[in-house]
């Protein structure tokens, strides 16, 4: 099971609906209990964070937010000193520009 479909059937329970019938489960049901759904809606909450958050992720270059090496700050300075570029340095870095920058800052490359 994947957290969509794990985020499908928690939101299901919360409502009070049997994730594979679709029928309401009956008023005795410990999922008609207020305390129950409270408690599902927030696990359900925490499952749409953590899927954006993956999302997100996924789309971050490989090297975002990794610690950087003396050897890595060594050519990030040399290459922006030579004059190449913010989208140039994030690309050959593996690294997202505003990483590049902070790191830039960080060495009195470009202003705060």
């Amino acid at each position: 099971m994947n957290p969509s479909e794990a985020l499908s059937v928690v939101r299901s329970l919360a409502n009070g609906v049997d994730p594979a019938s679709g029928e309401v489960f009956a008023a005795d049901s410990p999922y008609q209990r207020a305390e129950t759904a409270r408690a599902l809606f927030i696990a359900a909450e925490a499952l749409e964070r953590s899927e954006r958050f993956s999302r997100r992720r996924g789309d971050l270059p490989p090297k975002a937010g990794q610690p950087w090496s003396e050897d890595e700050d060594r050519k990030l300075l040399a290459s922006f000193d030579s004059g190449r570029g913010l989208a140039e340095l994030a690309s050959a870095h593996e690294r997202t520009q505003t990483g590049i920058r902070a790191r830039l800052v960080k060495y009195g490359r470009l202003a705060a």
